[in-house]
């Protein structure tokens, strides 16, 4: 694969995937083909999302392309803001009003306990494939660190004494839910 459009809009998830790829592969963002950077997300689950968005740059390109769609679970709400993370708080898609929400519902709540989740979706000549990861943590108290994006403040991993946004990007790729999907997609090119 010499060629991939990465489907999203989101810059950090953009700096993330690129320092995950081999080098070699030249990555086209919705820009660089001329798509609008905010495709459709209207599935019920991570992987009909990114499904949907992959689908749709392919099909306008012919080019591999590769969607993410991520969220955060949390137990102690049900497994929300779950597909809905992005616009937990509104449509705005606003990462500080999403958190504050967040922290507000679980207020006085002492299982904290979350999931982020990522599936990717590759759609290219040969089909349709998805690859999964997640890592289980807990939601801090308040928002702690300055790196990152989405609710990586708030976000502690199992095992460790830092938040997702005070930990180097490096340390989060090697442990986080976008990492370990990664990972898969890159073992299957590998295949």
């Amino acid at each position: 694969m010499e060629r991939l459009v990465l489907c999203t809009g989101n810059e950090g998830k953009v700096v993330e995937l690129r320092a995950l790829l081999p080098k070699g592969v030249e990555l086209l963002s919705l820009a660089d083909v001329g798509l609008p950077t905010d495709l459709p997300e209207t599935g019920e689950t991570f992987a009909e999302n990114a499904l949907q968005k992959a689908r749709v740059a392919f099909g306008a390109t012919g080019i591999p392309s590769l969607a993410d769609d991520s969220g955060l679970e949390v137990a102690a709400l049900g497994g929300a803001p779950g597909v809905l993370s992005a616009r937990y708080a509104g449509p705005a898609k606003d990462a500080h009003a999403n958190m504050t929400r967040l922290l507000m519902e679980l207020e006085g709540r002492g299982h904290r306990e979350a999931c982020f989740r990522t599936v990717l979706a590759l759609v290219d000549a040969g089909g349709e494939t998805t690859f999964e990861g997640e890592v289980h943590g807990e939601i801090t108290l308040v928002p702690i660190g300055t790196g990152g994006f989405g609710y990586d403040p708030v976000f502690r991993p199992e095992g460790s004494e830092l938040t997702f946004a005070q930990m180097k990007p490096a340390e989060k790729n090697s442990i986080s839910h976008r990492g370990r999907a990664m990972r898969t997609f890159l073992a299957y090119l590998e295949a």
